[in-house]
């Protein structure tokens, strides 16, 4: 197992990421209040299995292999931040949109709600910058074998992860009339979200390579 005081900073990292909207959190409000709370949580079952799937390629060596490349670690650090950059303007920019904008979804089956979710996980950057970028900073050498660690780290960013966005399905509905009527909360809020998704780029751009 890692180290608790690393499996502790995992889990802040885990937190502060999964409270930062992106593709999988626009996605999940949006789907919970055009079609309900139950595809809400059938879309999040995707993204779950999105989840464990990258927990799965970063455990089994996919990780490895990416920083054994000459300046791999470097473009996929300076990538993410620049990826964490771009999500910070898409909030703050003149007519930007807020996560709790509602956007027209179809109703869909679900299967294909399922299906969504968990291409709507794959196709986010910022899930793959947290397995190939965050979780190897987090193993710690000579507590266990580093698949044990990685499935130790990966088990808790989905756990924190689904009980996140369960709850923001649950209230996604509430969260959303009270902002839309509004309207400084909502500024405020795209703001916030601009601030933490900048500070989160500005560190991982610093982040030296250990």
């Amino acid at each position: 197992m890692p180290d608790f005081t690393q499996l502790l900073m995992f889990a802040l990292v885990a937190l502060g990421m999964v409270l930062t909207p992106g593709p999988n959190m626009i996605y999940l409000i949006s789907r919970s209040i055009c079609q309900g709370r139950r595809a809400g949580l059938i879309s999040l079952g995707g993204v779950a299995l999105g989840f464990v799937f990258y927990m799965l390629c970063a455990a089994f060596g996919i990780t490895a292999f990416v920083f054994a490349v000459p300046y791999a670690y470097d473009t996929l650090r300076f990538g993410g931040a620049l990826y964490l950059l771009y999500l910070a303007w898409q909030a703050v920019k003149p007519g930007g949109r807020s996560a709790f904008a509602v956007r027209d979804l179809p109703v869909d089956t679900p299967i294909k709600l399922f299906g969504m979710g968990f291409i709507t996980n794959l196709a986010n950057p910022k899930i793959a910058v947290m397995y190939l970028s965050f979780l190897p900073q987090f193993i710690t050498p000579g507590h266990g074998s580093v698949l044990t660690q990685s499935l130790a780290l990966g088990s808790v960013q989905i756990s924190i992860s689904l009980a996140v966005n369960a709850l923001i399905v649950v209230t996604a509905g509430s969260i959303s009339i009270f902002l839309s009527g509004r309207p400084s909360w909502l500024s405020l809020q795209r703001w916030l979200m601009g601030g933490v998704l900048t500070g989160l780029a500005v560190r991982m751009a610093c982040e030296a390579r250990k």
